[in-house]
């Protein structure tokens, strides 16, 4: 029995002490905001994923007014707007300003805007009539293009209420804790006045493997996991992230994975295909023949594959041309794609040969790296089985094209021109419809991997 007590006073003693320690350790956060802040939730939950930040010191200032460069900053990183440090188009906020890049998002979003003078006015003190506006434009809240019609839209989702006198107060300048209070409450429903929300809408989940997170970016933890073909409710969106529901749980989902249809999904798959060089840009040569027209070749021969599928094709060259290859990668972006594959031909002194493909492996430039990898691995796998060549295998790569891009992106190596075994078949017609043939099962490989079913596109290739 003495036992028993003393087991039970050590659990409770356990029990106490990581209480203690997690509210203290989320009392310190701020130094000045502390679990009675009355805000203490709504900053909290935006500073885990990293929307509010203190300063240096370890302070918010809950109490000080925000300003138009701040309450872009904050609903911009809100949404995942591009907040890069940039030059913008007025002349008060260049890109030394702390958010040049979210001041430009947000005018690009028609979140907010400037002044007629081709001014901003960073610093200017946002009233909370302007804030009602601000958040019911970057949540998309129907408000008539009135302060009374976005403080309506605010009160009625439980965002906010009104002051003690009934009005409004639109016209009080807002300080970083009620700012807070208001951002996060139009993230999260369940920090609301009144936490409902009608999950009104239903899509199907076309990742293999979905996290579902407390918020909208992966900053925040996860929930809970879904399956392919699952199909979910849908209750509002913030930025690209939508807020779901299923039987495991509810919270955020990034938007790219849940489609209307799970069928047609894939037709939102965009697949860049980057022949590497471009006269004069010829790249490796061997044996009279140029890598910039034996890799374009391939390439064209791809796409034509690829056109008898749902998926979406571009190239970033379709004639012997050279590309920048800062001018690849933009345009990977500005398509959208959703994988990128770069095709080049190898050389090394007539003393090498093989097929390789590389990846780029630090998350920290592309956040795609085990994607990346897959990608890779079923790509090398099928070409090894079409070219039958020696396997150099899938290696880390440091190629500006696959290290720059924000998708799953690889660079192949087809075989070694200045190698003959190898330039015989980079040369024949023959091969390199087989080395394309190739590269498509790679890519089908990798969408089924990843839950889509492709098992009608492999008749493609017969």
């Amino acid at each position: 029995m003495k036992t028993a007590r003393l087991l039970l006073c050590f659990l409770l003693a356990a029990v106490l002490s990581l209480s203690f320690n997690n509210s203290s350790k989320a009392a310190t956060t701020f130094k000045d905001v502390s679990t009675t802040h009355r805000a203490y939730k709504e900053i909290m939950y935006l500073s885990q994923g990293a929307i509010v930040t203190g300063n240096t010191s370890g302070y918010f200032k809950p109490n000080s007014i925000v300003t138009r460069a701040a309450a872009a900053a904050m609903i911009g990183r809100a949404l995942n707007l591009n907040g890069d440090p940039r030059t913008t188009q007025f002349k008060d906020v260049g890109p030394g300003n702390f958010a040049s890049g979210y001041i430009q998002s947000a005018v690009e979003k028609k979140i907010i805007t400037g002044y007629k003078d081709g001014t901003f006015h960073p610093n200017d003190p946002v009233n909370r009539g302007q804030m009602a506006i601000m958040i019911s434009k970057a949540f998309n809240y129907s408000f008539n293009n009135t302060v009374s019609g976005a403080a309506s839209a605010l009160k009625t989702r439980g965002i906010a209420q009104g002051m003690v006198d009934g009005s409004f107060g639109a016209d009080m300048p807002i300080v970083r804790g009620d700012f807070s209070v208001f951002l996060a409450r139009s993230i999260d429903y369940k920090l609301r006045l009144v936490p409902t929300v009608s999950f009104s809408s239903e899509k199907y989940v076309i990742s293999s493997d979905l996290n579902v997170r407390t918020g909208p970016s992966t900053k925040y933890p996860k929930v809970t996991n879904i399956l392919a073909k699952t199909k979910v409710e849908v209750a509002y969106k913030v930025g690209e992230w939508l807020y779901i529901k299923t039987e495991s749980g509810e919270g955020f989902a990034h938007g790219a994975y849940l489609a209307d249809d799970y069928e047609q999904a894939i037709a939102k798959k965009t697949i860049v295909i980057d022949p590497g060089h471009g006269y004069p840009d010829v790249g490796a040569v061997g044996f009279g023949i140029f890598e910039s027209n034996v890799v374009l070749d391939t390439s064209l021969r791809l796409k034509e594959l690829l056109l008898q599928t749902p998926f979406p094709v571009k190239l970033t060259r379709e004639t012997d041309e050279k590309v920048e290859l800062n001018d690849r990668v933009a345009f990977a972006k500005r398509v959208n794609a959703d994988i990128f594959v770069s095709v080049h031909a190898n050389a090394y002194n007539g003393s090498a040969n093989g097929t390789e493909t590389y990846y780029y492996s630090a998350a920290a430039t592309n956040p795609y790296a085990e994607d990346s990898k897959v990608l890779a691995t079923f790509i090398q796998k099928r070409l090894l089985v079409a070219l039958e060549l020696n396997d150099r295998g899938v290696k880390r790569g440091n190629f500006h094209v696959i290290r720059e891009n924000t998708m799953p992106a690889v660079l192949t190596e087809l075989g070694f021109i200045d190698y003959k075994p190898d330039n015989d078949k980079l040369r024949s017609p023959l091969w390199r419809q087989r080395a394309a043939e190739g590269i498509y099962l790679g890519i089908l490989d990798y969408y089924k991997y990843n839950g889509h079913d492709v098992s009608k596109l492999y008749n493609v290739v017969q």
